[in-house]
């Protein structure tokens, strides 16, 4: 009788420290995410990395450093932890599989975030489309276009094409092609277009505009224009230049062939 009562002593005893020490684990352990959560978070602030990123990784390490901790926990009380952690495997390894595609965007989000080929306002051409970047978000990007529709595109489609970023640079090369007739005088043409893109302070004297004879076409002598201006001006310049050219040629006698088949005006996609 006294050797079953001692045996039960014991076993409480043993039980009662083996509770005890897997609170403790549970608590350090606790302490120990919360405080390598704040430190991930600090670190990656101070490495100015983006908001939502930060906290999305934070949380993430929190919770796979809880996880660990409970199992260490449970194992500390004698439960068999080798069928739970297979279990877990199983588990992440269907829903791995089953969002696949959300990873997938998911993983192409970060390293946007990470990498940043470009930022909240530059103008980009990615995925068949182009705007303005309006947000960067873990698993799609917005964008604005100029006719202000609003594009979501996932980030795995964007990491994986060409990116063009028309913001990137703070000054643009604006082309032109202007079309005269064969009985036009050359050098007549090449001053009246260098006086009007003289006249206009928001083109850069340094490069300067560069004015060739493009082609000889059908009915017309084709002249490239070449011009640097600041990013922000690069469509004003466009559209007041084609204006100001036809108005110029016009007083000057000089002719436009009609109809040009040859002569475009360049109306890139660009915004």
């Amino acid at each position: 009788m006294e050797d079953w009562l001692g045996s039960i002593q014991d076993l409480v005893i043993g039980s009662g420290l083996n509770l005890l020490a897997a609170i403790v684990i549970f608590i350090v352990g606790k302490w120990a995410a919360r405080f390598c959560q704040r430190l991930s978070e600090r670190l990656m602030n101070k490495s100015k990395v983006e908001p939502t990123l930060v906290k999305f990784v934070a949380n993430l390490i929190y919770i796979a450093l809880l996880t660990f901790v409970i199992i260490a926990a449970l194992g500390q009380l004698g439960v068999q932890t080798t069928s739970f952690v297979a279990v877990i495997g199983a588990a992440g390894l269907a829903i791995g599989l089953a969002l696949q595609g959300s990873l997938s965007n998911f993983a192409a989000g970060v390293l946007l975030i990470l990498f940043r080929p470009f930022k909240k306002g530059d103008y980009i051409e990615s995925a068949g489309t182009a705007g303005t970047v309006e947000e960067i978000q873990i698993f799609t990007t917005m964008l604005v276009t100029p006719d202000n529709k609003l594009i979501i595109v996932p980030n795995s489609k964007i990491i994986s094409d060409n990116i063009v970023n028309i913001s990137a640079k703070p000054t643009r090369r604006v082309d032109f092609v202007f079309g005269v007739g064969y009985a036009d005088d050359i050098d007549k043409v090449k001053m009246v277009i260098r006086q009007v893109f003289s006249e206009d302070s928001r083109i850069h004297k340094n490069p300067d505009v560069f004015i060739g004879v493009l082609a000889l076409a059908d009915s017309s002598v084709n002249f490239a224009v070449r011009a640097w201006v600041n990013a922000g001006d690069y469509w004003g310049v466009f559209f007041d230049i084609n204006e100001k050219m036809k108005k110029r040629f016009d007083a000057e006698g000089i002719s436009i062939p009609f109809p040009q088949r040859d002569v475009h005006l360049y109306a890139v996609k660009e915004g």
